[in-house]
């Protein structure tokens, strides 16, 4: 597993912790509580994007992980089986890491500004033809 990965999954832990622990197996369903504390409405997203972007499967197993972890309660290893069901999404799908990433405080923000006429912003590209009369060349 990479450095990385390990890093990303020890950063999403205690959000998930706290959510589990706030919503119990409700976490999967339940709309965010404005009332509750941030970081449990952070580990709820985190819990549903996850869930929502597994497999059928991989659903049964993390819906599976989250009540054994709300049943542990707050305790020593509590919720190990539901790190693991998170790094393994998280490792199979690079699009879900990125977003899952993204979600966490101190996240870099992307902010592309394009200005002036004809003017081209991008985050991710293939090729921009901008101009009067070009000609592409293969």
């Amino acid at each position: 597993m990479s450095a990385e990965l390990v890093e990303l999954v020890g950063q999403v832990g205690p959000y998930v912790g706290a959510a589990v622990t706030a919503y119990g197996a409700g976490v999967l369903t339940r709309a965010q509580d404005a009332a509750v504390d941030a970081t449990a409405n952070l580990g709820q997203r985190i819990v549903q994007t996850v869930w929502h972007r597994g497999r059928r499967s991989d659903r049964a197993a993390l819906e599976i992980a989250v009540e054994e972890a709300a049943a542990e309660g707050a305790g020593e290893g509590a919720g190990e089986d539901l790190r693991r069901q998170i790094e393994r999404a998280l490792r199979e799908d690079a699009r879900l890491r990125s977003e899952i990433a993204a979600m966490l405080p101190g996240a870099p923000q992307i902010v592309i500004t394009a200005t002036g006429e004809r003017g081209v912003a991008a985050q991710h590209i293939g090729m921009v033809i901008n101009g009067d009369n070009p000609t592409v060349h293969p």
